[in-house]
């Protein structure tokens, strides 16, 4: 391979997708590109799917592991379900939260991410001709579930770990919605005051900067930063609002069970974990479906909670999301939209309208208008200051949340592109 000199690398590593940019010396940048069902994306699922098979004369079982689009086609092409894990990154703050145990192995958080990054790093460097051992990355400016610094300067801490685990000598943190500033200067032919807005599956990001030629020229100052804030929610913080409304009831969470000639309501737990990728994953044990299927033997609706039951047990997280995620994207361009999620005799279906669906993510809605309004604030910059708005990531695309911004600046300002991309981009130019 050639030396990795020869080109500047990016990597965001996100709750949903991963994606990897590389920056040649005249300024051109190249995103990999990973192969999936027989197309090419640029998007590289965050998640991992684990399958055993028994070995054989005796042999004690193997353990076989698939990350990314591949991880997909293994997960929906198999007889029999393993393990899938996604949303890995949303724990990264969580102290008590360590690892989990994969079939008869306890595997620490940090290698579970790792095995993505490693992936990712092993086809990027294909693909390049180089061994890629340096980058720059990214990270939230508030991890989801950080309370204080201190909480994010650990869950950095783990994300470097995770990047030495997969074989990176050196990595460079940068700040994910500073990363899309880099990509969006890129397309200027003046200076500019921006908001950048970076919306992902776990946090909300916004930075205030100065970009431009001119900025590019002299070299970029610390002022030209103005300020940083972030809330840690996001895309699945809405999901959890679909999942609560649409999906819960149908397995059970309004209803009854008996318990010593009492009639008690459904515990929340594990309606909690469905609402929420990265725990829905860690309820496949087999203490969850005893205890569950001892409340369904005393249920009032039994057939609900073996709904759930089903659900949990065939590890059904990854069309759950596909379900949820095609109402938010038919919700961005209709006002009316059908939910379905479908496997087997388990049939969920409604209809949904845009003003339903907004009314459910007020609360969401709110803190990240707050959070903007903090940060204007805080740095003391009028909204008619700023000459552009730039809005990057999958939730960028909910009008709701785009309206927290045209209320404040004017949708004449509003700029979008490249919204899955920008953040890696941006890494590998901030790298160059």
């Amino acid at each position: 391979m050639s030396s990795p000199s020869a080109h500047r690398i990016g990597i965001d590593f996100g709750t949903t997708n991963t994606s990897i940019a590389a920056a040649a010396p005249d300024g051109s940048v190249t995103l990999a590109r990973f192969p999936f069902l027989g197309q090419l994306t640029a998007a590289y699922r965050s998640l991992l799917y684990f399958e055993q098979h028994p070995g054989k004369a005796g042999a004690p079982p193997s353990t076989f592991c698939w990350t990314g689009p591949s991880g997909i086609e293994h997960y929906l092409g198999a007889d029999s379900q393993g393990r899938l894990i996604q949303s890995l990154k949303s724990f990264l703050a969580v102290r008590n939260m360590d690892g989990t145990q994969v079939f008869e192995r306890k595997r620490t958080i940090e290698e579970l991410i790792s095995r993505i990054l490693s992936d990712v790093r092993a086809e990027a460097s294909r693909q390049l001709g180089a061994d890629i051992r340096h980058a720059t990355v990214g990270r939230p400016v508030k991890f989801v579930g950080a309370d204080t610094d201190a909480d994010d300067t650990y869950a950095e801490d783990r994300l470097a770990d995770a990047y030495s685990l997969a074989g990176f000598d050196s990595v460079s943190f940068e700040f994910e919605p500073v990363a899309a500033a880099y990509q969006y200067e890129s397309t200027l032919d003046h200076d500019e005051l921006i908001l950048i807005g970076d919306f992902g599956g776990g946090t909300s990001d916004f930075s205030l900067v100065n970009v431009g030629p001119s900025i590019r020229e002299r070299g970029r100052e610390d002022a030209d930063l103005i300020g940083n804030a972030g809330v840690g929610l996001a895309g699945d913080a809405f999901d959890a609002q679909i999942v609560r409304r649409l999906v819960s009831p149908a397995l059970g969470s309004k209803s009854w069970y008996k318990s010593m000639d009492k009639k008690l309501p459904m515990p929340a737990w594990p309606y909690s974990g469905l609402e929420r990728w990265h725990h829905l994953s860690f309820l496949k044990t087999g203490e969850v479906i005893e205890q569950l299927e001892g409340i369904k033997a005393q249920a009032l609706e039994p057939a609900m909670i073996d709904s759930l039951i089903y659900l949990i047990k065939y590890d059904l997280g990854y069309q759950l999301h596909r379900s949820v995620q095609k109402l938010k994207t038919q919700l961005s361009v209709a006002d009316e939209a059908e939910f379905e999620f479908k496997d087997g005799d388990l049939v969920i279906r409604d209809t949904v309208t845009r003003p339903q669906f907004e009314e459910w993510i007020d609360r969401e809605l709110g803190l990240i208008s707050k959070c903007v309004d903090g940060l204007l604030s805080s740095t003391r910059v009028d909204p008619s200051r700023i000459d552009a708005v730039f809005l990057t990531g999958g939730t960028s695309f909910v009008p709701a949340v785009r309206k927290i911004f045209e209320s404040r600046f004017g949708a004449e300002k509003i700029r979008t592109g490249n919204e899955f991309t920008s953040v890696a981009m941006g890494l590998a130019l901030r790298t160059a």
